[in-house]
Order: structure tokens, then sequence, then C-alpha cells
């Protein structure tokens, strides 16, 4: 068996007789959006979808943002690029803000209905003059054209920044509704490349609203209770090759 990929986890699994607390990832319940089947196989059954290959040069520019904004965070200013976009913010200083960075731990809030503890890894948070924390996050690409939020796919990246402004809020902070992605684009029409990728860099603003949130945990919650595996989602990519893989191996 591959040593990158262990199809049949042990660990870490939901148990319906289980009156502990159960963690749940903010990413876990992007996938019970996407798809029930996947994440009750999953969180329930111990079968994930095959890991995406780590994108390296993504966490490269992360950990390269992080450190630049970490250094206005130290002096109590404005990152120059606020100033750009005419943000009236500052980077947030807080002893927590290494753990809220931790992928293992992130911002955590117990959901007392159904007792799963919700959790997420922030990448960076900036605060207003009104006290209200900003959430950002932190996305990279290489692509022709101007960044956008409109694709259909980046429905991920605006759940994403949601559940991070409901986790604040259940933990008493006030948090603005806007937030920004500050997105990366590497240039590809230089001459050469000599030794370095260059980016432009923009920052996105995006209006939140977590009202759909409470409501899914619970529905997530549900599903995970249940003894029947919910039903393959057609519009789901791993459904549709398991399926069609089967379908194959039994007209063999």
């Amino acid at each position: 068996m591959s040593d990158y990929y262990n199809a049949k986890r042990t660990y870490g699994l939901f148990r319906p007789d289980d009156e502990g607390i159960f963690k749940l990832s903010r990413s876990k319940i992007d996938l019970f959006l996407n798809c029930p089947r996947c994440f009750y196989l999953d969180r329930r059954l111990g079968v994930g979808r095959p890991p995406m290959f780590p994108y390296t040069l993504n966490s490269a520019v992360d950990a390269l943002l992080k450190k630049e904004f970490d250094i206005h965070r130290s002096k109590g200013e404005a990152h120059p690029m606020m100033e750009h976009y005419k943000i009236d913010a500052i980077p947030f200083k807080h002893e927590k803000m290494d753990e809220w960075r931790n992928n293992f731990t992130g911002i955590q809030y117990l959901h007392k209905p159904t007792n799963l503890l919700i959790f997420g890894a922030i990448d960076d948070i900036w605060i207003n003059p009104d006290k209200e924390l900003i959430i950002v996050d932190y996305k990279s690409t290489s692509k022709d054209g101007d960044i956008n939020l409109d694709a259909d796919w980046q429905i991920g990246y605006k759940r994403q920044m949601e559940i991070y402004q409901w986790l604040f809020r259940k933990n008493d902070f006030k948090v603005s509704n806007i937030g920004y992605f500050v997105y990366a684009n590497g240039i590809k029409d230089k001459e050469a490349f000599d030794k370095k990728l260059e980016f432009d860099v923009q920052v996105l603003p995006y209006e939140g609203n977590d009202s759909w949130i409470d409501d899914t945990i619970v529905k997530a919650h549900q599903c995970l209770m249940d003894d029947k595996i919910p039903q393959a989602n057609e519009d789901c990519d791993y459904c549709n090759y398991n399926s069609a893989r089967i379908n194959a191996e039994n007209k063999y």
C-alpha cells in the first residue's frame, strides 16, 4: 500500500453512540455541502477522497505574505497595500494569532446542539477603527486577465470566509461583514524566468453572510447520525468516477 494514501482510516471517526465532542473542520463542512456521500464516507466510515498533492508554491506565497504583514503587525501600522486600496485598518495583534493559524487548532467553537467542535485555521486578521475584526484570506494563482471571485468553484472560498467570520463572532469578537482576499497572481509574460517568479497582488473585498452555517452544521450532524450512506451526488466527480469504475468492473 502507498505510504502517501491509506485508503481506510480507523481514527477520528464519528460514532453515533459516543457522547463526546467530535471535531469538525471548516473544510469538512464544505465537503458536506459539496457531497454528503463523500462526507459520510470520510467522517463516518474512514474512507476519504484521494488527497490532492500539496500546493507547495501556494504555501510559500502564504508564508511570505504572513511574514510581510507580521512586520507591520508588530509595528502597529498599516501595510502599504491597505493604504493603496484605501482600507482603513491595521493588522490585528493578538496573543492567539499563532494558534489561530495552526491547521490542527485554529479558531474553535463548540456547537452545543450537536456537540461538534467546529474549527478552522485563518491566514490573517485586520482591525478597523470601529474595533471590528476583518477576516483576510490569502490566495495564489497564475492566470491571464483580471482576478475576481466570479467562478462557480470559488463558492468554497466564500464559504471559507463566512465560516471564519462566524467562528470569531461565536468567540465574542466584533466582526465586519466585509472580508478581503489577498490574491497573488503569478506573472507569465516576462521575457525570462531568471530564477524568480514575480506576482501581481490584488486585494478583493467580499461581503460575507454566515446565516447558513448553524443549519448546515445541524444537517451535517444528522447525516453522520444516520446509518444509511447518502445517495451518490450526480455532480460529484469522485462519486461519478467510482460509479463508472464499478460498472466497468462488473461488465468485465
